[in-house]
């Protein structure tokens, strides 16, 4: 897989150098099992980072199996210091792992707003085969009003014109499963895998109750079960930056 190929003079040497990193760390996820598809969201997206901006992603799993994904996550990325930890204030080029989703729940549960309207329509995926990519955009479709990367397919629709998007943001970066992870996930998809998901559920909804209990919530958009793991506790921020007076 390569990065940026033949970058445009009007592109943004700092954004895509931040895309970069991004790209050659992602390609851990290749070697995770049961992940379905991955899409860069917030500041990576609409091309508004900052240099001590993370990387937001969604990641789409297999059903059954969202808890082992968000296990093998937190252990690879975090051994190599690439995972956001919990309200940690430096945070600068590490994934953040707020939303997993199962395919069952690939459209966004409401309310919808404006905020999470831009978001959508700027979500860049990374990772997965094209079909489940496109499953994804059609789930959502009926109330972003769009089916495919909002900067190609509805630039009405995309990111204002304040933000520094340009179209040379990846459309795809072509990453998939390599051999190694198919067979990882043919020795889990049995009684095996089951009984992994079961312990790994009863640890991380633990863990997650006691954490949620310490952190300040505003409109808090906290989901936690078997199709959908979504950790957004305080959307204060992102309500002030969109909807300024």
């Amino acid at each position: 897989m390569n990065d940026f190929i033949d970058l445009p003079p009007e592109a943004d040497p700092f954004i895509a150098k931040k895309w970069n990193k991004l790209l050659r760390r992602a390609r851990l996820f290749t070697f995770i099992p049961f992940i379905e598809i991955v899409f860069v969201a917030g500041s990576m997206a609409m091309g508004t980072a900052g240099k001590d901006s993370d990387f937001d992603v969604i990641v789409g799993v297999r059903t059954g199996r969202i808890f082992t994904v968000r296990a093998f996550c937190v252990l690879f990325f975090g051994l190599l210091g690439w995972r956001r930890r919990n309200y940690s204030h430096y945070v600068r080029d590490k994934f953040c792992f707020s939303h997993f989703i199962a395919p069952e729940k690939y459209s966004l549960s409401g309310p919808y707003n404006e905020y999470w309207k831009k978001l959508y329509l700027s979500l860049v995926p990374i990772y997965g085969n094209s079909k489940q990519i496109q499953k994804f955009y059609d789930a959502n479709a009926g109330w972003t009003g769009c089916r495919r990367h909002s900067a190609l397919a509805c630039p009405a629709m995309a990111v204002d014109a304040e933000s520094r998007i340009k179209d040379w943001i990846p459309v795809f970066a072509g990453m998939t499963k390599n051999p190694i992870t198919k067979i990882k996930e043919k020795i889990l998809s049995g009684k095996l895998g089951n009984f992994l998901e079961k312990c790994l559920k009863n640890i991380q909804i633990k863990k997650i109750e006691k954490s949620l209990k310490t952190v300040k919530q505003y409109k808090p958009r906290n989901i936690f079960n078997d199709s959908e793991l979504e950790f957004h506790p305080d959307t204060k921020r992102a309500e002030e930056f969109y909807f300024k007076p």
